[in-house]
């Protein structure tokens, strides 16, 4: 079954905008493993505008699944991600004053550079995941860069899947297959929620792990994280 890693930057957000320490981040990500997930994604942004470089520290020796953080390989990125040594890094191309992440690497053009960063930190004993669009060529090149995963940038997905669900999951095919022939681990994340992860995973039995935030927050608000997480983990079995 594929995992759900809660992506727990918004609750960094809400301790931020009033100062202090509520919501506890650390203590956040305790629970929500306690409640079923199966891995805590952080993603640490120059501007420390929700999780600090401090929290990434805290929050190391308390995961007892699996740690995802993700970034852009900036130098200081890669010497925190090399200090921590997560069970994963997601290397994510965005600028430094982006509000959220909205599209792929381009394998291709960036191959010397990410083939270099993949090695780096791979010889630190850490799983390495490129962030893609839904195009097999930057799949292919994401395996000569020697990453040992994708993740799918699935906001278009999100998007159409509301209009047209088939033509959402036929649009990532050729992608995701291409990965699963590859022997690419493949994740997929971005606006997936209670409407439209199923499908996706269904379609893509091969998922190894959605990695959530925004929406599992959102759904909390009105359901609770233990009732949100288990309405998650229910999306992401294929059999139901």
């Amino acid at each position: 079954m594929t995992r759900l890693s809660v992506n727990i930057n918004k609750v960094a957000t809400l301790r931020n905008a009033r100062g202090g320490n509520l919501p506890d981040v650390v203590q956040f990500a305790i629970d929500c493993e306690k409640l079923g997930a199966q891995g805590i994604t952080v993603h640490p942004r120059p501007d420390e505008r929700h999780i600090r470089r401090q929290d990434v520290f805290d929050l190391k020796p308390i995961i007892t699944t699996e740690f995802n953080i993700e970034g852009n390989p900036t130098p200081e990125f890669i010497d925190l991600v090399c200090t921590i040594r997560p069970t994963q890094v997601t290397l994510v191309p965005d600028s430094v004053d982006q509000l959220t992440s909205n599209h792929g690497w381009d394998t291709k053009t960036h191959l010397a550079k990410l083939t270099t960063i993949v090695q780096r930190f791979k010889s630190a004993g850490i799983r390495v995941s490129i962030f893609v669009d839904a195009d097999p060529v930057m799949v292919e090149y994401a395996a000569k860069a020697g990453a040992d995963r994708v993740e799918l940038y699935t906001g278009p997905y999100a998007e159409l899947y509301d209009r047209e669900p088939e033509a959402a999951i036929a649009m990532y095919r050729p992608a995701a297959e291409k990965a699963h022939e590859l022997q690419l681990g493949l994740n997929a994340g971005h606006d997936l929620n209670l409407h439209n992860l199923h499908a996706f995973v269904s379609a893509f039995p091969w998922t190894d792990e959605v990695s959530i935030g925004h929406a599992i927050i959102s759904d909390a608000l009105y359901l609770g994280i233990a009732e949100t997480i288990r309405r998650y983990r229910e999306e992401l079995k294929i059999d139901n």
